[in-house]
Order: structure tokens, then C-alpha cells, then sequence
């Protein structure tokens, strides 16, 4: 079993920062992450940790004002030990509560999903999969097919087989996203979802009812019209993982391939958004 390495950087000054500097540092080989009051620290297993790759990550510019600050060696009884004390379960509108293996389960929601908490943005913690799951808290999945492109930790393919769709396929270029998909549809007990590796080529000509894409600005830009060919007409398509300063050329790219705009939530400058197609 790895050792872990804590890594501790100075604070980020935003949550986009923050993103930022998570997103590459999970590339990097860094699993999981938590802030305190002085510190943003990663956990990295020590046979992935090169501290010339971290140092390159800081050199970007938008991540230039944070500092290395310390590399730490944990045991994994105190990794595990630390992890589970900081990390807490995320609930949704009091109807949808996202929980790691390690809580106690509980019948207070209507929805209650386990997340085995690999990475902190996979689980719902971070605001553009909270959104998600709220607007996916509005509609019916009951007998719908449902596509979750860029699945990462599954979560969203979960919720939509609890809320009663059919059949789920879950798609992720990742091949971290895909073996940690694949633990969280078996902790959940799921029979419906297809987890998959590989990119928007892997659709196909497969056809869907309500297609969930919690991505970033550019994939989407790029990969919408493989997901518009891939929805049915009166289908309904949610995005997310973007900024509110992106909104509009998203709307316009959706507008232009035929969608239809019904409703957004924003949140720290983050949005979710759904069309109809």
C-alpha cells in the first residue's frame, strides 16, 4: 500500500484559482485535496510525486501568487485518519445527499448517493457539480435514457439511476475518472450504468433521452454538436463547468445547433445551465 505526501501550497486568493490549481495538480498524480485556515494541501502517493512537475504547475500565470510552502511523508493510518476527521458529506436542496463510504448512512433524503472521495471536485462539493445535481433534482428520469459525458466520479450517473432512469452510459477520457466510476456505480449498488473510456466519439449513434455534460468551457464548445446529434428531439441537455463570463458564447453555440434555453443557476460565478433540444 503507498505511502501518501502531503503537500501544502499557500492559500489560493479565488475559488477559480483554487480550481485551477486542482485540476492540474490532479493531473500531476494528486488524489485528493482539503484547505485549512493557513494551507491548500494535496495528497499525492509518494511513487507519483515529482516536485519539478509541481514547481512547473506554479510557474503558470494564473498561478504564479502561490507559493510551495512544505512536502510532508504521512503514514497511510494517519492519511486515512486525517482524511476521514476533514471530510464531510454534501447535501442538495435537503433532498440529495452525497456521502462517503465512511458516514453513517442515513433515510432522512430522498436520494442518498456514496462517493468514494478520490477527489474533492467529484464529489459535490465543488459548486458546478452541486448545480448539476439541482437542476437534475427538477426533472423526470423515469424511463429515460440518460447520457453522463465527462462522468468523472459518476456521481451524476448514480443520481439519474436512483431517480429512476433505465439505462445510464457514463463516459470519461480519464482512466482514473473511469476505474473510480466504476467503484461508485458498485458501491451504489447500480445495475444500470454502462461506464465507458474514451472521448465524445465514443456516443456513437447512440441516442439519448437527457444527456448531462459537467465538462469545462472549450470541450464543450467543441464537442456540443456531438452531443446535440446524440439527444432526442424534446431531449433535454444540462451543462456545466464553466464561468458566468462564458455563458453567452455557450448559449450562442447551443442556440446555433438548435437548442432551446430554459433555465440557469449561478453560484460563485459558476453556472449550470439546461436546454431543450
Amino acid at each position: 500500500m503507498s505511502e501518501y505526501l502531503e503537500i501544502r501550497f499557500s492559500l489560493p486568493k479565488s475559488e477559480a484559482q483554487k480550481e485551477i490549481l486542482t485540476a492540474w495538480l490532479a493531473e500531476s498524480g494528486c488524489d485528493s485535496f482539503m484547505e485549512d485556515e493557513m494551507f491548500f494541501k494535496a495528497y499525492c502517493p509518494e511513487e507519483h510525486f515529482v516536485k519539478s512537475e509541481i514547481e512547473k504547475i506554479l510557474l503558470q500565470g494564473e498561478l504564479s501568487s502561490i507559493q510551495l510552502v512544505a512536502v510532508k511523508k504521512l503514514t497511510n493510518e494517519n492519511w486515512n485518519a486525517n482524511w476521514e476527521a476533514a471530510y464531510e458529506d454534501v447535501v442538495i436542496e435537503e433532498k440529495c445527499r452525497i456521502r462517503a463510504p465512511f458516514h453513517e448512512a442515513s433515510d432522512t433524503y430522498d436520494y442518498e448517493l456514496i462517493i468514494a472521495p478520490k477527489m474533492s471536485f467529484g464529489t459535490a462539493h465543488h459548486e458546478t457539480t452541486a448545480q448539476m445535481i439541482a437542476l437534475m433534482l427538477d426533472l423526470d428520469f423515469n424511463g429515460l435514457t440518460v447520457l453522463d459525458m465527462g462522468s468523472g466520479t459518476a456521481v451524476l450517473a448514480v443520481l439519474a439511476e436512483k431517480m429512476g432512469s433505465p439505462k445510464i452510459v457514463a463516459i470519461d477520457n480519464d482512466e482514473w475518472a473511469y476505474n473510480n466510476a466504476q467503484e461508485n456505480t458498485s458501491l451504489n449498488n447500480c445495475a444500470n450504468i454502462s461506464v465507458e473510456l474514451g472521448d465524445a466519439s465514443a456516443i456513437g449513434k447512440r441516442k439519448f433521452d437527457i444527456i448531462l455534460a459537467n465538462i469545462n468551457r472549450n470541450i464543450l464548445l467543441e464537442d456540443m454538436p456531438h452531443y446535440v446529434n446524440a439527444l432526442y428531439p424534446n431531449g433535454i441537455i444540462l451543462f456545466s463547468g464553466f464561468y458566468l463570463t462564458d455563458l453567452e458564447i455557450i448559449q450562442q453555440t447551443a442556440e446555433g445547433l438548435g437548442l432551446i434555453f430554459r433555465k440557469k443557476i449561478v453560484q460563485n460565478n459558476w453556472v449550470a445551465v439546461e436546454f431543450k433540444y
